[in-house]
């Protein structure tokens, strides 16, 4: 399977960039595309700044990936894993919203004694 071109900074600044109005303006949600590149090209940064396969990280219905040193789940569900909604990964990526505060609120699911993306976030801010 070849690799994925890495994610750079302009990359994910412009995609994130066209869904900035929904975030935190109120605007209508982007067309589904748009919002879907925000999402995945966030997830990939997140996986290519925290290697590994121990932490496995969902933003239905857009994309999962595995993150974070440490032993490799290869079976099932992982046992470490964060579920969320895109406007609130996006908010977490872009700084908006704190990673304690988003699971205090139930608006971050996370199982695991490493699901924990607080060191690794936000990725960008604007």
């Amino acid at each position: 399977m070849p690799s994925r071109k890495p994610v750079t900074a302009t990359d994910l600044r412009t995609a994130v960039a066209k869904v900035l109005p929904w975030l935190y303006d109120g605007a209508p949600q982007p067309p589904r595309p748009t919002l879907a590149a925000a999402v995945r090209l966030s997830l990939r940064t997140l996986e290519q700044d925290a290697p590994g396969h121990t932490v496995e990280v969902r933003v239905p219905p857009f994309a999962a990936v595995q993150c974070i040193e440490g032993p490799r789940h290869t079976r099932g569900n992982p046992p470490n894993t964060i579920e969320t909604d895109p406007k609130t990964w996006l908010e977490l990526a872009t700084g908006t919203l704190d990673w304690h505060t988003a699971v205090a609120e139930s608006r971050v699911s996370a199982s695991g004694s490493r699901a924990d993306l607080s060191e690794h976030l936000p990725l960008l801010r604007f």
